[in-house]
């Protein structure tokens, strides 16, 4: 059969995806790989197909002033000036997180109907269509000429759910997140039950009604969360869901990576790993944690603390102490297996190595994208600790990394959730089910508005 994978041009989103490319086309299936042309490099070097549709987006010029903020940041830093650091970090926080951009709970019992009607229509505005607009037309075209049987796209990538029922391909949703999308949606659908009207607005399924008729379909609520989701996590750290949910072992892959040779050396004493985020930094211009103040909390722990930093996070640091190795990239599938803990801000790759590998995490996350949530799901399960990032001192993260490394409880539940996680088939394994779902699912013909 032919896949399409569709993704926006977030490399962090394309690399959740490899490895289920390459599991369908080892197995004899056709894949193509769409997404904006600045993705494009980086699909061709995962050895994958890829095809451009579309222009570029323009994500990058909403974070401008966070970059902006993010340079003084830094250049206090390189001055020592704490009290200064400190008061830009909660300058930070508060253009990051926001009532309409944090999507951290999503239930009936947190959100009202004046909220969650908020949350969607910011989101559609300066997100979801950022994204998909620019190649939603092209993905659509693309989609008639090759024909695919299934198209698998990422939770922001719309304009795949889009090209799939246009064309009668079935369609699945790839996850790289505790589904914070699905789950609102959920809310969003319950509380818009329960209004006067008899049809409240709906920007979600407005905006995506308008595509679909544009080019002769008709909305339908799997266009907003697929006709089967692909969960690369543990059931147990999920929402529950209101879908149909298809369970696969994460799989790592970094992009083009080399294993240092001092990572094959087993520590003398207990390694900590420290990731505060390389697609975030190259977002907003740095990480969101205070790096600085981190590494002088942990210096006269009896730890090997590697620290993965780009190089504009290293270049502000005014002292690394002698436990610490800082490092400009390390793949975490190669190191993390040695590792005693964790340290992160809540995204994909570390939080999935770590929980691969039974290792347990500290997160410091913020009330972004779903960070906030897999840290409270990771702590509900007891497979590690978490403080929001404003509350990072030397005594909150000493007493929290010092909790991790000495109770048993936090190891003994990782290695739960890693049973759990290789429970769940591998990608090749999961290859024959997503033949099944796609010949259940998939249209004879084209899906055509009445």
């Amino acid at each position: 059969m032919r896949v399409l994978f569709a993704t926006v041009s977030e490399k962090s989103h394309l690399y959740t995806m490899v490895p289920l490319a390459w599991a369908l086309t080892t197995a004899g299936h056709e894949v193509r790989v769409a997404g904006n042309p600045a993705v494009t490099d980086a699909i061709t070097h995962s050895g994958l197909t890829a095809t451009p549709v579309g222009t570029d987006h323009r994500m990058g010029d909403a974070f401008a002033p966070y970059r902006e903020l993010s340079a003084r940041i830094t250049d206090a830093r390189k001055r020592d000036d704490r009290a200064e650091a400190g008061e830009l970090y909660r300058t930070l926080y508060g253009l990051l997180e926001n009532e309409a951009m944090d999507w951290s709970e999503p239930g009936v019992e947190r959100e009202t109907w004046t909220s969650v009607l908020t949350k969607y229509r910011v989101n559609v505005e300066r997100l979801y269509r950022v994204y998909n607009d620019s190649m939603v037309d092209d993905l659509v075209e693309l989609a008639r000429s090759w024909r695919p049987d299934l198209v698998i796209w990422s939770p922001l990538a719309y304009a795949g759910a889009v090209a799939a029922r246009v064309v009668g391909a079935a369609h699945a949703r790839l996850l790289w997140n505790v589904d914070i999308y699905s789950a609102m949606r959920g809310v969003f659908l319950e509380l818009a039950g329960r209004q006067p009207a008899e049809r409240p607005e709906d920007p979600l399924g407005d905006w995506l009604t308008g595509h679909l008729q544009r080019h002769g379909s008709d909305f339908a609520e799997e266009v907003t969360t697929g006709q089967w989701t692909i969960d690369q996590g543990p059931a147990s750290l999920q929402l529950p869901l209101g879908v149909r949910r298809v369970a696969v072992r994460y799989a790592p892959y970094n992009g083009p990576s080399v294993e240092p040779d001092w990572v094959r050396r087993a520590p003398d004493r207990p390694r900590v790993c420290f990731s505060p985020g390389s697609s975030t930094a190259s977002v907003i211009g740095a990480s969101h944690l205070p790096v600085q103040e981190i590494l002088d909390a942990v210096a006269d722990l009896d730890i090997e603390f590697v620290a993965s930093l780009p190089p504009q996070e290293s270049g502000s640091l005014r002292r690394v102490p002698d436990n610490t190795r800082i490092v400009d990239f390390v793949p975490l599938h190669t190191i993390v297996p040695s590792c005693s803990a964790v340290i992160h801000h809540g995204g994909f790759g570390g939080w999935s190595a770590a929980l691969l590998h039974g290792v347990p995490q500290f997160l410091l996350p913020i009330r972004f994208s779903d960070w906030w949530a897999k840290a409270a799901v990771l702590d509900a399960q007891g497979g590690g600790a978490y403080l929001h990032a404003s509350q990072v001192t030397a005594d909150t993260l000493r007493e929290g990394l010092v909790r991790l490394l000495e109770e048993p409880s936090y190891r003994e539940s990782a290695a739960r959730l890693r049973r759990e996680m290789l429970d769940a088939p591998t990608p090749n394994g999961l290859v024959p089910t997503l033949e099944k779902l796609t010949r259940d699912f998939r249209q004879d013909g084209p899906r055509v508005a009445p």
